[in-house]
């Protein structure tokens, strides 16, 4: 805190103008902040991704066999959690796709999100069979959060299912803590967090600037109890 006074002070002396120093130092961290750590928000993020989405769509008007480019509009739909709008898109490439975990389990998530919730467990079930890591083992762990507020036994095979694969994300981990939380079960939640965290400190250093903000997320979480 006394640097970044320091900081204000010094910025302050610069511009003359206290509220543009502030400015220059949230400046400064969001930066930093994205570079190394990644907990705030990208701002251009949402900009490019709607770019992005309307490159796809003018161009599956003129290549509507492109299945890739309609996998991709798809996915940043489900983004932006339009999950019918996904739906719409994912159902009609089964049979292009069927052997693709990543498309199941995307199509499971497009299902559930609207309602239809044994289509898309069997969907993401399909994902696991074809390929039991797929998205560092996310399948498990959405099953076993929406089933953990009323099928508690369900959403616990789910989990067990999930830490047989000794999955490398951290992000799953605090997922995981957050499933566990839901359950009012805080021991075990915490048992995750620090799973995590031991975890991140074993992976090689490409990896952990991957996952570093879920491992500060996990750190904090662990700071609070």
């Amino acid at each position: 805190m006394g640097k970044l006074f320091l900081l204000f002070v010094f910025f302050t002396w610069i511009f003359g103008n206290p509220i543009i120093a502030i400015l220059a130092i949230l400046f400064i961290v969001y930066v930093l902040d994205r570079k190394f750590i990644g907990l705030t928000p990208s701002l251009l993020k949402p900009i490019r991704r709607s770019s992005r989405l309307k490159k796809l769509k003018r161009h599956i008007t003129q290549s509507p066999n492109d299945t890739s480019s309609k996998v991709e509009i798809a996915r940043i739909l489900i983004e932006k959690k339009k999950y019918r709008e996904a739906l719409s898109l994912l159902e009609p490439l089964e049979q292009m796709l069927d052997e693709s975990a990543e498309y199941w389990d995307d199509l499971g998530l497009c299902l559930m999100q609207t309602g239809q919730s044994e289509a898309g467990e069997a969907a993401m079930s399909k994902a696991l069979l074809l390929n039991p890591r797929v998205k560092y083992g996310a399948p498990y762990l959405r099953l076993a959060a929406y089933y953990s507020e009323h099928d508690a036994e369900r959403a616990l095979s789910y989990i067990e299912a999930f830490q047989d694969i000794h999955s490398s994300s951290c992000e799953a981990y605090y997922r995981l803590a957050d499933i566990y939380e839901q359950m009012n079960r805080k021991e075990d939640a915490m048992e995750a967090v620090r799973e995590g965290l031991r975890i991140y400190r074993s992976l090689p250093r490409y990896k952990k600037r991957v996952e570093r903000k879920w491992a500060l997320r996990l750190f904090i979480r662990k700071t609070r109890g």
